[in-house]
Formats: structure tokens, sequence, C-alpha cells
């Protein structure tokens, strides 16, 4: 008694083609969605306490900007791919100029988030700084 075989030799082969085929596809498409999303300059607003003034500050990713006593510097920044509920995300690191004996002592370091800023927040007796966008 011969058993037969359920399916052709070439189907198996053609299946593994169309799976490669599409995991290529679906690696591309998210890599450059990803290219897309990473900004070149970040937006932040900076509310000066004792005045009651804001400004909106132009930020080029790893450019120094000074602004008053502050050294302000964004790292990274990123946006989120979903309009309807936006996340921006920069790694912002600042500085106290009016320390001159801690220089190197940043008063913020780290990722600073959009839609939760009290997640991070950025703690000065003089300025407030929030993240506004990323493109």
């Amino acid at each position: 008694m011969q058993f037969k075989k359920n399916t052709k030799p070439g189907n198996k082969k053609i299946y593994l083609l169309l799976t490669v085929f599409l995991f290529n596809l679906l690696i591309t498409f998210k890599a450059s969605s990803e290219n897309k999303l990473e900004g070149n300059n970040t937006d932040i607003k900076i509310l000066d306490k004792i005045s009651s003034k804001n400004e909106l500050i132009k930020l080029i990713n790893n450019k120094e900007y000074i602004y008053k006593d502050l050294s302000i510097k964004s790292i990274k920044c990123t946006d989120s791919e979903f309009d309807d509920n936006p996340e921006i995300k920069a790694y912002i690191q600042v500085r106290d100029l009016t320390k001159k004996d801690r220089n190197n002592v940043f008063v913020f370091n780290g990722w600073m988030f959009s839609s939760s800023p009290s997640i991070a927040p950025f703690d000065h007796p003089v300025y407030d700084i929030w993240l506004i966008n990323c493109y």
C-alpha cells in the first residue's frame, strides 16, 4: 500500500519564498517609518517664574543653546506616528551657568515627554521648561 502526499513538492517552496518576502517587506516598512519619526530640531517653551513671561526656543539637536542662566542641549527627539494622540519625547540636558563650582553637573539630564511633563520634571527655582515639538 502506497500513501499519497497531500501537497505537491513545489508548494512548500512557494510558501517559504512568500513568507520570506513578506517578512522583508515588513522590516523595510518598519525601518522607513522609524526614520521619519526622528527629528533634527526640538521646540521647547521656557517660563521665567519671576517675570511670568514664557518664550518659545527652537533647539538644533546636539547644539548647545544659552538662555540667560541656562545652557540647554537637546540630544535626540522623536515624534509618534499617530496624529490623534501625539507623543513627543526628547532627551534634554540643562546646566545652570550661575553655579561655577559645579560646572559639569546637570540640573536636568533625561527624557522629557510632551504629554506627561510630570514623569521627569524639570525642577529649577527660576525657570520651567516644557517640550512642545520635534521636527
